[in-house]
């Protein structure tokens, strides 16, 4: 059998003509997938809650040679998802890529902590507002007919909680089943759907994790590489995952954690109630 012709893996990375939505594009993770996405060619639509921040994160992408289109919303109300995608498809005319990143963590404390206000906020931005987005969304590119790809941010809680942080945990353990299930209905219409689960990152939102020097080390010494993460990290793992280079891959989530999934076994060694 004549082996085909080796096609430009490179050019796979590329996302030339691509329109990709990025939620909590402001800052941390977000900022830097929109970057990243940008700079393989990507024309991309921020959206957060307040404007000014969107408008220097789209200078920053027209910087790099993209057109950039920032959109004001709350994705927590389900109600202004039409506004984003509606102002995407007036704008460039079709989307290709939806970036889940927007999340919140309101709750560090003990389950008995944990009041239903906090519950609502954290699920109805974490859990639900993706789930919706992407239906919207998702919705669109298969009456385009163009395929299409899905990144769902988690965390590296969603497999192992950490103390204290019991809501945000089930949430973004819901988001990496959510995930599977969208992957299993859109295949047929090559729309993929894969997901992120970073550990500790240097963002604003995990900063009471990596501001206190006990916490970070700990943190850091959790880890096969020693350090926390910084988001320019994740952007690397949503090109693969936007692109067609991961084009025989859904439902999937990539933990990006330093190795500290690879050293759990080790740490069980040591907590003196296994050893028996």
């Amino acid at each position: 059998m004549e082996e085909e012709k080796f096609e430009s893996l490179a050019k796979r990375f590329r996302l030339d003509g691509k329109v990709a939505i990025v939620t909590g594009g402001s800052r941390g993770i977000g900022r830097a997938i929109a970057l990243g996405l940008a700079e393989a060619g990507a024309d991309i639509v921020l959206t957060s809650r307040k404007l000014p921040d969107l408008e220097a994160v789209a200078k920053e992408v027209e910087a790099l040679g993209r057109e950039a289109l920032p959109v004001a919303a709350n994705i927590r109300h389900i109600e202004e998802h039409e506004a984003v995608v509606k102002a995407t498809l007036d704008r460039f005319g079709h989307v290709d890529i939806l970036v889940n990143n927007a999340g919140t963590n309101v709750s560090y404390s003990s389950v008995f902590g944990v009041d239903e206000k906090a519950w609502d906020i954290t699920m109805g931005l974490n859990l639900k507002a993706v789930f919706f987005l992407t239906q919207r969304v998702t919705a669109q590119m298969r009456d385009q007919g163009r395929g299409g790809s899905v990144v769902n941010i988690s965390s590296d809680s969603g497999f192992r909680p950490y103390l204290g942080m019991s809501v945000y945990a089930i949430s973004k353990c819901a988001v990496q089943h959510l995930t599977a299930v969208f992957a299993q209905e859109l295949g047929q219409y090559n729309i993929r759907c894969n997901c992120i689960a970073p550990s500790v990152t240097r963002t604003r939102l995990s900063e009471a994790l990596w501001t206190d020097e006990g916490n970070r080390r700990r943190k850091e010494m959790n880890t096969t590489l020693g350090r926390i993460a910084e988001p320019i990290e994740m952007a690397g793992a949503a090109l693969y995952l936007a692109s067609e280079a991961s084009s025989y891959m859904t439902g999937q989530t990539l933990l990006v954690d330093g190795g500290e999934y690879a050293m759990i076994q080790d740490a069980i060694k040591t907590v003196p109630y296994l050893e028996k």
